[in-house]
């Protein structure tokens, strides 16, 4: 028999019981920083933690949370009656309606 097929899967994968030690650090734990480094680390961090979040981006996060508070609208109504008019040939198109809303989309 190898020393492979000797070994349990627990040995090699759980530590004994006997060996653990709940929530103590041992003698080789955590190494504190100096006095020096803990400024020098709280210095860095503080200038990296900085977010600068430009004015279009707040504008456009109060208009989403307004248009996602706001009531959907049901225009199934208006859309039946629309097709209704396309379908018996009664539908007129307002020429200069749509000339300006297409006016404003470029300008």
């Amino acid at each position: 028999m190898s020393s492979i097929d000797s070994t349990s899967s627990r040995s090699i994968f759980l530590p004994k019981k006997d060996t653990r030690e709940s929530g103590k650090v041992g003698s080789a734990g955590l190494k504190r920083n100096s006095e020096s480094r803990k400024n020098e680390l709280e210095t860095f961090s503080k200038a990296d933690s900085k977010v600068d979040i430009p004015d279009a981006i707040k504008d456009f996060s109060r208009i989403k949370k307004v248009a996602d508070a706001a009531p959907a609208i049901d225009n199934s109504d208006k859309i039946a009656r629309l097709k209704a008019q396309i379908a018996d040939g009664s539908y007129k198109v307002d020429y200069d309606a749509l000339s300006d809303k297409i006016l404003e989309q470029e300008f």
